[in-house]
């Protein structure tokens, strides 16, 4: 009974992480060019911030991920000639 299962958990951590973090995203069902994105963006919230964010997301109808976009293209748009 102490003999662990050989099938991954659905919340296994990867064997080796530097390349699971490199490795790129899979390919996105979005049909806009414009909306593929190159770089995944990490940071740590109190559990309470983690909530507040999902609950003004189902609010608005939007993901996270999509609300948080919004979000850092208002506070940090491009300038004329930097690159994209």
């Amino acid at each position: 009974m102490s003999e662990r299962s050989s099938k991954r958990s659905f919340a296994s951590r990867p064997a080796d992480p530097e390349s699971w973090i490199k490795a790129p995203d899979r390919p996105s069902p979005r049909t806009d060019p414009a909306a593929e994105f190159t770089a995944r963006l990490t940071i740590d919230v109190t559990a309470d911030m983690r909530g507040r964010i999902k609950i003004a997301a189902f609010q608005r109808g939007q993901t996270v991920a999509d609300m948080l976009r919004a979000l850092f293209e208002r506070e940090f748009p491009t300038s004329e000639g930097e690159p994209r």
